[in-house]
């Protein structure tokens, strides 16, 4: 049974079965099967006794029964506890809640990263100076090859390298602290019991 209540939604009555192309400006609840194209302006709610099997094209889509296709929507897209899907998802906010069945992808649009970069960088804290002042290192003496040949004593073997007198005479500077950026934290204090 098909029935249209007075607050603009349609409901699919659970011995309902609609084969074919199903379009509309009304928010639709499915108890009964869809089966085909689903095309609406408004909300799709896939009851736990629902089953819809089609290409989904809606504003919002709450899936507590079963769908089988893809899902498009405009605003979001929530699969309950209850809910199962097999299809891909595109939508700017999805919602799927613990114990919900989902296989598929997920297309929630483009993220403009080059946006977010400029302010980024805006919000780092200038290197102080110390750090650009530190001298140069000098470069590291080649490390000694070894000969092939078996070493008969330990009084043959070559004198470590001396170090630098750059490296030995600098003093010795704690590093330079990490930017971190904005960190954002989230504390929860439970009262005690």
């Amino acid at each position: 049974m098909t029935v249209a209540t007075t607050d603009g939604t349609t409901i699919i009555g659970e011995s309902i079965l609609i084969s074919g192309s199903l379009a509309g400006d009304e928010d639709l609840t499915v108890r009964g099967r869809v089966e085909g194209t689903l095309t609406l302006t408004r909300t799709l709610v896939v009851e736990p006794t629902g089953q819809v099997k089609a290409e989904v094209q809606v504003k919002n889509c709450i899936i507590a029964g079963v769908v089988v296709g893809n899902v498009t929507a405009s605003e979001s897209v929530e699969i309950t506890r209850e809910g199962r899907m097999v299809g891909d998802i595109a939508a700017p906010r999805v919602i799927i809640v613990d114990g919900a069945s989902f296989r598929g992808r997920i297309d929630m649009g483009e993220v403009d990263v080059g946006a977010e970069r400029p302010r980024a960088q805006a919000a780092r804290p200038a290197v102080p100076a110390r750090a650009a002042s530190r001298p140069a290192l000098a470069p590291r003496a080649a490390p000694a090859v070894r000969s092939p040949e078996p070493r008969k004593s330990e009084e043959a073997r070559p004198a470590p390298a001396p170090v630098p007198a750059a490296i030995a005479a600098r003093p010795s500077v704690p590093p330079a602290p990490v930017a971190m950026g904005a960190v954002k934290r989230k504390v929860i204090v439970k009262p005690r019991k």
